[in-house]
């Protein structure tokens, strides 16, 4: 494994400003800074970088240790492969966030990060839930101890098959925003799961059932998806909150800085990363035959999420996040099947209350 691959505290990097109104605004490496819509993951501390937002609109996902790191950059290279000629590749793609390479800062040349779309950019007040689907949150090679731990962070997930991490849910009346946290989540049962996720979808006035029923079709549509097999992985749910519209309909606006470039893109058609899929189950390949891929970044791409305007679909965003433990099989994923089922039947059942 490569140096480069391993991660490094970015901690010391952390710079303090203050803005027009007082407060502290922390500006990280590059004229970075941490990602306002953040509702669950480790968030920028003092040991954490968390997920930040550069200045062209994208975030940016530092990598993990090896394997978890490497193994998600090469699913994402392998996935938005410019050669890949995979159909079912393919199809994953539009339920994914568009992926732009890696990215290193210029002050810190040996971090990587992992360069994607904003999906919650193009909306005026998102409302944002992080929802960990599947039966199990421990890959197939975790350790005894890691699966303890897994299971007791929360003992029904075998049996409801998954776990809101956290939510942020725009209010009318107050111009506000309600969050609620994974310890929110890990205190919902069987019978209070339904309720749990009726907050994500309720404005302080009214529940937005429009924003249930889109979300709904998109769920669906990843379902018939079923080739790999995800543990630890997650759903982003994603809706509109603002009531406001500008000519018929919500759009969001340019955000300053989109112009400003800076720190290096990165290929990585060089990474020196054997394929994790050929690493931890040898006897396994892709539908292609052949493990990597290389994503070349399209600068032109990147941000254009703000001039896009909404219609019936584009009120809503489902798309699956966090790939540091995804694994190919021959049998489909039976798991995280069961997690995507229960989550479209509770949302359905808040739809006929």
């Amino acid at each position: 494994m490569p140096a480069d691959g391993q991660i490094m505290d970015l901690s010391r990097t952390l710079e303090r400003e203050n803005n027009m109104n007082g407060s502290v605004k922390q500006v990280l490496l590059d004229g970075c800074v941490p990602f306002s819509h953040q509702v669950a993951g480790h968030k920028c501390g003092i040991n954490n970088t968390g997920v930040l937002q550069h200045p062209d609109g994208t975030i940016l996902k530092q990598l993990q240790a090896p394997p978890r790191g490497p193994r998600e950059m090469n699913f994402y290279t392998q996935v938005f492969a410019k050669d890949c000629t995979d159909k079912k590749l393919l199809d994953l793609q539009q339920h994914l966030p568009k992926f732009y390479g890696t990215w290193r800062p210029r002050e810190s040349p040996h971090e990587l990060y992992l360069k994607l779309e904003d999906v919650t950019r193009r909306f005026l007040r998102p409302c944002i839930m992080d929802v960990k689907i599947g039966r199990r949150s421990y890959d197939p090679f975790a350790s005894k101890e890691k699966r303890e731990e897994q299971i007791n962070k929360y003992p029904l997930m075998e049996e409801i098959g998954f776990l809101l991490l956290g939510m942020r849910v725009y209010q009318i009346d107050s111009d506000s925003y309600i969050t609620h946290d994974q310890f929110y989540g890990r205190s919902l049962g069987k019978d209070s799961i339904k309720n749990g996720l009726t907050r994500f979808f309720h404005n302080g006035q009214e529940l937005r059932r429009h924003a249930v029923s889109l979300i709904i079709s998109k769920i669906r549509n990843i379902l018939r998806w079923t080739q790999l097999h995800f543990y630890a992985s997650s759903l982003l749910l994603v809706y509109e909150g603002s009531p406001h519209t500008v000519n018929g309909s919500k759009h969001k606006p340019a955000e300053p800085g989109t112009e400003h470039q800076q720190g290096e893109p990165q290929s990585n058609s060089n990474n020196s990363y054997s394929h994790p899929y050929c690493q931890d189950v040898q006897h396994e390949r892709n539908a292609n035959g052949k493990c990597g891929g290389s994503v070349e970044e399209k600068d032109e791409e990147i941000g254009m999420g703000d001039k896009r305007q909404f219609g019936q679909e584009e009120a809503v965003e489902v798309k699956m996040i966090d790939f540091a433990h995804v694994f190919p099989s021959d049998n489909p994923d039976e798991s995280y099947m069961y997690g995507l089922r229960n989550l479209l039947s509770t949302l359905e059942q808040i739809l006929k209350d």
